[in-house]
């Protein structure tokens, strides 16, 4: 667990359905318990960089939507409208802790391509070492190849590629179910949770379920995919509930919670 609790700079990524409620909108209860959560590891030395889902999902919500629409302009609009009201939560509820946040948005491209690679490592490095909290996104206004299925892979997969970008020392996704399972805990009463993983192989990915929440796009698939980005370039990640964002307290106390995919060596 020496990986886990002595970890420093770390990536906590966050979805959907812990940052709204079943109809969209923001869960005002979770956000503001998140934001105190992280300020507080910040203040005891951690560099946290957070990747937060939920744009479309709050847009939606914010404009009494009854569903995700389905077409891919309309999506960009909602995240255009629910990426301001994200950021508005974040920079209000960080502030009142005295932290300050700074908005990064990525697209594909960008990552892939070296010089784009490179001014973007510069400025992350630039934020963590002024003690910003990164708040990271893909760029769903501009880039729609996430609103059409060929994305980073989803935000799961974003936080893997910006865990490596900074060359992290740990990746955290918060999410609603508290780890991988040998079967699929929501129809199977007798599921049990697999704390740590060793390694990722064809066995573990087939354990992973479907898609996830209404507002959401990932799923268990998503959150096993992502850990494999990640453990391939020697990051440990952590899957773990996001209900209770006291729950990141109860992991870096070296308890055992969640699922741990251990570094690839």
């Amino acid at each position: 667990m020496n990986s886990i609790t002595e970890s420093k700079r770390i990536v906590i990524k966050v979805g959907t359905s812990t940052l709204t409620h079943p109809s969209g909108k923001i869960n005002i209860r979770h956000i503001e318990n998140l934001c105190k959560v992280i300020a507080d590891l910040q203040n005891a030395g951690k560099e946290i960089t957070l990747v937060s889902s939920g744009a479309i999902g709050v847009g939606v919500g914010k404009l009494n939507l009854a569903s995700r629409p389905s077409e891919t302009s309309k999506k960009q609009a909602l995240a255009a409208i629910g990426q301001c009201e994200l950021m508005f939560m974040y920079d209000k509820f960080f502030g009142e802790y005295n932290h300050t946040v700074a908005q990064v948005l990525l697209t594909a491209d960008v990552v892939d391509n070296q010089v784009g690679r490179q001014n973007v490592q510069n400025t992350f490095r630039e934020l963590i070492g002024m003690g910003m909290i990164p708040v990271v996104n893909e760029n769903d206004t501009v880039a729609t190849d996430e609103l059409e299925g060929n994305n980073f892979g989803d935000n799961d997969n974003l936080s893997a590629i910006v865990a490596k970008l900074i060359d992290a020392d740990l990746l955290v996704i918060l999410t609603d179910i508290d780890g991988l399972y040998d079967r699929d805990p929501r129809k199977y009463s007798d599921a049990k949770r697999i704390a740590v993983v060793e390694k990722i192989d064809a066995e573990v990915e087939a354990l992973a379920g479907g898609a996830g929440s209404a507002f959401g796009t990932g799923g268990m698939t998503t959150k096993v995919s992502a850990a494999k980005v990640s453990t391939s370039a020697g990051i440990p990640c952590c899957v773990i509930k996001g209900d209770r964002p006291a729950n990141l307290y109860t992991l870096f106390d070296g308890q055992n919670i969640g699922t741990i995919f251990k570094a690839g060596r």
